[in-house]
């Protein structure tokens, strides 16, 4: 069943409470798409080469066309030669930006959401607030819940917080707001304010 852990001040389950039925019939392409999609638009694109145009040298013809016996030649810059320019290789002007429509972003956050529930790893608490701002302190939580590994998600982000999570390697800090799919996906556990757990399943 998708239910979500709902966790005390303590850390200790306190109850369950069960995503909405329309999170169960997303279909898992989705999530495929959209993660695809994500990873394409993280490439740095600086794969370059140059071509005959970019190369140095080769303002003149190497030999006379005729008589030498030998092949023709115009340039040393002609990409059979070497030093010379490189035919058909990569530019970084290549578009690797692969759309998905807001729906299907969507229906991936929901099947993420999904899985990580019917996998018991995903749970909530009413808040994740460092008010101290020591990362001490956030990896005591951290360890105290017993994950590998966590996606933070807060309903307002404040500085303390950003503070006590950011030289964590474990975790990782977001708002409601910039919950996607891939960060779900790729974080072992998931845990939620229930004030942002609210706003997620409101928006859909």
């Amino acid at each position: 069943m998708s239910k979500i852990t709902v966790l005390n001040d303590k850390l200790e389950k306190a109850s369950e409470i069960e995503l909405p039925s329309e999170f169960k019939e997303a279909n898992p392409h989705n999530l495929y798409l959209y993660v695809k999609s994500y990873l394409a638009s993280c490439r740095s694109n600086t794969a370059k080469t140059k071509s005959r145009s970019e190369v140095s040298g080769g303002g003149k013809k190497p030999w006379r066309q005729k008589g030498r016996g030998g092949a023709r030649a115009g340039s040393i810059r002609s990409n059979v030669w070497v030093g010379g320019g490189v035919a058909f290789g990569p530019t970084n002007n290549r578009n690797y930006v692969q759309k998905v429509n807001k729906k299907q972003k969507r229906l991936a956050l929901e099947f993420a959401l999904n899985e990580k529930a019917n996998n018991g790893k995903l749970f909530a608490i009413d808040s994740l607030e460092i008010s101290s701002g020591k990362t001490k302190d956030a990896a005591d939580f951290i360890k105290k819940l017993g994950v590998r590994d966590a996606l933070i998600v807060k309903n307002e982000l404040d500085a303390k917080t950003i503070l006590a999570y950011r030289n964590l390697a474990n975790c990782y800090v977001v708002e409601a707001s910039e919950i996607n799919a891939y960060l779900v996906a790729v974080y072992n556990s998931v845990i939620i304010e229930n004030k942002a757990l609210e706003a997620i399943i409101k928006e859909g």
